[in-house]
């Protein structure tokens, strides 16, 4: 199937947005073909797009959209001027979210994660990212990870998963936090890798959750069992949890608002991928700006995501994401969109999406809008026409 009279936003490299004015698609078995202008294209039975925008599928590299209960008094709380770690030390947090995840059923968690899903597959999401963390035991990150593969079965779209018990430390081991630590390297991590539930494994590195030194013995422990890692780092302080990270071959580090400069350069040497977070920015109404003029000096690829979770970003729009993270951080429209492709697949391990070019996977989306710098303008604005999906239209008309 030809798809044709597109304006191409391949986010190859080259001119900005790797943009063809006139161009066209060739799919075939579910992967791109061809690209390139159409007066060049190969014969072959087309669609007529009407000069639409074309650009990858969306990826959102990182979510945390399975859990129970809600946490919408603690969003008032802070606007009250309670901080996020106070909240976290009286029992609140994180730990409000584990109680109510471990109270509720397979069934009723994945029936509210699919309809937090559904908001971001209306805007062109095809791949998505899904962390545990809201069990801390064993069994309910069990259940959490399953529920995440449950999903990439039952909706239109690939779930990538990772396993982040390294979260923050339960209530019953509030005081022992060597044996949690023992307990998410010796029994959760085995239980995992043998049930095949994680593509990679994640970790809170920060003064209210693990220290580098704890973090590294979850890192080593996954390294043994050849799973990849990723890292939440810098988000409220500096601890040097990325630099460990790169040290690792980490595939992300995720917030990094005080990420300095020798993290910047660990991690531009080992090709760790930076993944900005503004909505938990927007929502903590922080005031740290993560390195950006640093990462792009040291051309580290630079991803954006929701981090859709119940507490620091509950966000349900990757468009909005787009946007908040031109306005607060100051990327560019083309940035943000290379940021929930090429680089979000990236973040990933993914070398097959987030480009429109010969041999990759023909996940698509064709917006009403001319520009791709539009899809980061407006808010609450949804332009999309149509998601293809391993070649196949899933969602709108063309």
């Amino acid at each position: 199937m030809l798809f044709s009279n597109l304006r191409l936003a391949t986010m190859t490299e080259g001119g900005p947005y790797g943009l063809i004015e006139d161009g066209a698609v060739l799919v075939k078995d579910g992967r791109i073909a061809w690209t390139g202008a159409r007066k060049e294209a190969p014969a072959a039975q087309s669609i007529d797009c009407g000069g639409r925008l074309l650009t990858p599928g969306l990826i959102d590299c990182h979510t945390h959209i399975v859990y129970g209960g809600n946490r919408a008094r603690e969003f008032e709380q802070r606007l009250n001027g309670v901080s996020y770690a106070e909240i976290a030390k009286a029992g609140g947090g994180i730990l409000s979210t584990v109680r109510a995840t471990r109270a509720a059923s397979e069934e009723e968690l994945l029936k509210s994660a699919s309809t937090r899903l559904e908001s971001l597959l209306a805007e062109g999401v095809t791949t998505i990212e899904i962390k545990s963390g809201y069990g801390l035991d064993v069994e309910t990150e069990l259940k959490m990870l399953r529920v995440a593969r449950a999903l990439g079965k039952q909706h239109p779209v690939d779930v990538v998963t990772s396993y982040l018990g390294a979260h923050t430390f339960p209530a019953e081991y509030r005081d022992d936090h060597a044996a949690y630590v023992d307990l998410v390297c010796g029994k959760a991590l085995p239980a995992v890798a043998q049930a095949r539930l994680a593509d990679a494994v994640d970790a809170f590195c920060e003064g209210i959750a693990f220290s580098v030194a704890e973090t590294e013995k979850v890192f080593a422990t996954a390294q043994k069992l050849g799973i990849p890692i990723k890292l939440h780092a810098e988000q409220l302080s500096n601890l040097g949890g990325a630099i460990l990270a790169a040290r690792y071959g980490a595939l992300s580090v995720d917030h990094i608002e005080y990420l300095d400069e020798d993290g910047v350069v660990a991690i531009a040497q080992s090709g760790t991928v930076a993944v900005l977070l503004p909505g938990a920015f927007y929502y903590l109404k922080e005031k740290q700006h993560p390195p950006v003029a640093a990462l792009r000096a040291r051309k580290v690829p630079i991803a954006i995501a929701t981090d859709l979770n119940p507490g620091s970003s509950p966000v349900h729009s990757l468009l909005a994401t787009m946007n908040m993270a031109c306005v607060l951080f100051g990327l560019t429209p083309e940035e943000a969109l290379r940021g929930v492709t090429v680089n979000a697949a990236r973040a990933l391990g993914f070398k097959d999406r987030g480009r429109i070019a010969p041999g990759m996977k023909a996940d698509l989306v064709l917006w009403n809008a001319e520009r791709p710098g539009d899809l980061a303008y407006p808010l609450g604005f949804n332009p999309l026409a149509a998601v293809i999906r391993n070649g196949e239209i899933i969602r709108g008309k063309l």
